[in-house]
């Protein structure tokens, strides 16, 4: 269960490849200890056509989806966790940011649910 998906300018993936890219973020997902590794899933999109702020600057942005039941404190270091692996490797990256959002346990469903 938990998602990510990356949104970045192209560009990124020539600084790094994506399968680098998506690793980074699995391996600081990891960490944290919230989430076994058969659970987190890694997804990214890179984009040829954006606007970002009115200039064409590189960006790394991070949709977390998790769920619900981690505290505020646990979401902020998983944030933490992989905006700083993600610096690590492509530092010259103007905007890496990440948001996380829950899913909600009562509307949750799946294929092994049924």
């Amino acid at each position: 269960m938990p998602h990510f998906i990356i949104d970045c300018s192209e560009n990124v993936i020539r600084l790094n490849s994506a399968e680098e890219i998506m690793q980074e973020v699995f391996n600081a997902a990891l960490s944290t200890d919230l989430f076994s590794a058969s659970e987190i899933k890694v997804r990214i999109n890179p984009f040829s056509y954006y606007n970002n702020g009115n200039t064409l600057d590189d960006f790394i942005h991070v949709f977390g989806y998790i769920m619900e039941g981690r505290t505020s404190d646990q979401k902020a270091k998983l944030s933490k966790a992989i905006v700083t692996s993600l610096n690590n490797i492509v530092a010259e990256v103007p905007v890496i940011s990440i948001n996380i959002k829950d899913f909600e346990k009562a509307s949750y469903f799946n294929k092994t649910m049924i």
